[in-house]
C-alpha cells in the first residue's frame, strides 16, 4: 500500500486532475466548435459576398446560427468528443467532415422548411463549409498536440493493467511506450504462464486473476487491457466475474493477428460482432470498380495490339505446326476452372498428366517463343480472359493444375491466393518472382508476394503494377 501512498504524492495527482477535468474540456470544445462556425459562416461572406454577412439575404444568418446551434447538439451523438487517444486523427477528421455535411444538410432542408432556400447562395453554402473544415481540423490538431506534448512529459497519462502477456499483450506494450504521445503508462501485469517472458522491475506483476480488482482499486488504475488468447476461455469467465464491480475501460485485444488468413476485418452480422478471417481487400465496391477497369483497359489493349496479334500469329505457323494459341485448364475466383489462353511457344507434344516446366534451353521451345516468352508477349491473349471475367489485369499469376496439387499441402497458405481473379501480371512478377519455379522456396517468395498483393490492394497499387510491369516486369532472368 505504500506504493499506491506515493502513486498519490506529485504528477500522479495531477495526471488524476487533467483526467478529471474532461468533462470540462468537453463542453470548451464543443462551444469553441460553434465559435469557429460562426467565424467560418462571416468568413465564407467576406470571400463571397465582399461585404458582411448583415448585407447578404436574412436566411444566411439564420442558417448559420440554426446550423451552429444543430452542431452542439448533435456532434457529441457522433463521438466527436470522444477519447481519441490511440486511435488515428485522420479517422476522426472524416467523421468530423461527415458529421458537418449532415448538419448543413439539415440546415438547408431547414431553409426549405421556411420557403428562404431560393435566395440562400450555394456558393456561401461550399464557402462555409470548406473554410468550417479548414478552421475545426486547424484547431483541434493544436490541441491535440499540445496533449501529446504533455503526455510525452508525464502529464494527462492513463495507467494501465495488462492482463495476459503473450504475443499480443508484449506488442501492446512495446506500442504504448513507443507511441509515448497517446499517455499510457502500464503499471502493472497479469503474466499467466508467460512470467517468464516479464523482466521489466518497474511493473508489478500480478499473480492472482482475483487480485487484479484489488491493485487496480489501490492504485488508480484508469484502462485494463485484456490480450489474453482465445483459447483461454475459463479464464476469461473467470476474469469476467472478478471484475464485475470494477469501474474503469476495460478493453480486449484478442490474439487473432496469430491466425495467418486474408483479413481481419470487424463487421455486424446478423446484428453479431463477426470477424472476415477470408474476405480479400478486393471485394465490394473496389471489386466492381476493378472489374469494370479491367474489362476497359483489356478491351483498348486488344484492338490496339491486333496487328501485333496477327504479325506474331503468323511467325508462330510459319516456325512449326500447330494450333496459333495455346490453351490449358487452370484455376480462377475461388477456385473455379476456366481455360487461360496463350500464344503458342513450344512444338505440340505430350505430357502425359505431368506438367513439365519450361527450363533454360528447353529443345521444345520453338525459336520464336524464345522471344515471345523473354518479353512475355506470350502472355497477351490472355486480355481475352480478362475481358470474359476469367481473369484480372493484375493478380497472383494462375499455376498448372498439377502444381496447385503439389503445393497446396507443401506451403499452408498458398490456395488463399485463388481467393482473388488471377491476373496477367502481378507485384511478384515486377519484383523477379516469375518463370521457372524449381524450388520450394523460389514458389513460397512468389506466394508470398501474392498474398501480400490481396493484403494490401488497391486500385493505386494496381496502377503502380501495370506501369512498373511496362519497363521491368515482362522480362526476366529466369523467364524461359
Amino acid at each position: 500500500m505504500s506504493s499506491a501512498s506515493n502513486e498519490r504524492n506529485g504528477r500522479p495527482i495531477m495526471h488524476d486532475l487533467i483526467l478529471k477535468n474532461s468533462t470540462g474540456l468537453e463542453f470548451s470544445m464543443r462551444l469553441m466548435d460553434v465559435l469557429v462556425l460562426l467565424a467560418a459562416g462571416h468568413f465564407a461572406s467576406q470571400l463571397h459576398f465582399n461585404t458582411s454577412l448583415d448585407m447578404a439575404s436574412p436566411v444566411h444568418t439564420v442558417l448559420l446560427y440554426f446550423s451552429s446551434g444543430l452542431a452542439f447538439l448533435l456532434f457529441p451523438q457522433f463521438d466527436l468528443y470522444a477519447s481519441w487517444r490511440g486511435r488515428l486523427m485522420p479517422n476522426m477528421f472524416g467523421r468530423l467532415a461527415a458529421t458537418l455535411a449532415l448538419v448543413f444538410l439539415i440546415g438547408v432542408f431547414f431553409s426549405f422548411l421556411i420557403h428562404h432556400v431560393g435566395a440562400l447562395s450555394r456558393l456561401w453554402l461550399i464557402y462555409w463549409y470548406v473554410v468550417s473544415i479548414i478552421f475545426l481540423v486547424t484547431y483541434r490538431t493544436l490541441v491535440y498536440s499540445i496533449l501529446r506534448y504533455l503526455r510525452k512529459n508525464g502529464l494527462n497519462n492513463k495507467r494501465v493493467v495488462i492482463v495476459g502477456y503473450g504475443h499480443v499483450g508484449q506488442e501492446m506494450h512495446k506500442r504504448a511506450l513507443q507511441q509515448d504521445w497517446y499517455g499510457y503508462e502500464v503499471k502493472g501485469v497479469h503474466a499467466c504462464r508467460d512470467t517468464d517472458k516479464f523482466k521489466d522491475p518497474a511493473i508489478v506483476k500480478i499473480h492472482q486473476l482475483e487480485d487484479i480488482h484489488d491493485f487496480v482499486t489501490a492504485n488508480g488504475i484508469h484502462e485494463i487491457w485484456i490480450t489474453l488468447p482465445m483459447s483461454a476461455s475459463d479464464q476469461l469467465h473467470q476474469l469476467q466475474y472478478s471484475l464485475r464491480n470494477t469501474l474503469v475501460d476495460i478493453r480486449w485485444m484478442p490474439d487473432i493477428f496469430s491466425l495467418q488468413m486474408l483479413s481481419r476485418k470487424m463487421i455486424d452480422f446478423l446484428g453479431m460482432p463477426a470477424i472476415d478471417l477470408n474476405r480479400p481487400s478486393s471485394s465490394g465496391l473496389g471489386g466492381i470498380g476493378k472489374d469494370l477497369f479491367d474489362k476497359l483497359f483489356a478491351s483498348i489493349v486488344l484492338i490496339l495490339l491486333l496487328p501485333l496479334f496477327a504479325v506474331i500469329a503468323i511467325g508462330i505457323k510459319y516456325s512449326s505446326p500447330g494450333p496459333v494459341l495455346f490453351r490449358q485448364s487452370r484455376l480462377g475466383l475461388n477456385g473455379k476452372k476456366f481455360n487461360i489462353y496463350k500464344f503458342r511457344s513450344m512444338q505440340l507434344h505430350q505430357e502425359h498428366g505431368k506438367v513439365t516446366q519450361a527450363t533454360k534451353n528447353d529443345p521444345r521451345i520453338t525459336r520464336i517463343g524464345q522471344f515471345l516468352r523473354r518479353t512475355s508477349l506470350d502472355e497477351l491473349p490472355q486480355f481475352i480472359n480478362v475481358l470474359m471475367g476469367d481473369m484480372s489485369v493484375v493478380g497472383p499469376r494462375p499455376h498448372a493444375l498439377q502444381h496447385n496439387e503439389m503445393y497446396k499441402d507443401a506451403l499452408r497458405l498458398y490456395m488463399l491466393r485463388h481467393r482473388v481473379k488471377p491476373g496477367i501480371t502481378g507485384w511478384a512478377q515486377i519484383n523477379g518472382h516469375r518463370g521457372e519455379t524449381d524450388t520450394l522456396d523460389k514458389m513460397e517468395k512468389r506466394v508470398q508476394s501474392d498474398l501480400y498483393y490481396i493484403h494490401n490492394w488497391s486500385f493505386w497499387l494496381d496502377l503502380r503494377i501495370i506501369v512498373w510491369t511496362a519497363f521491368k516486369g515482362w522480362t526476366g532472368n529466369h523467364a524461359y
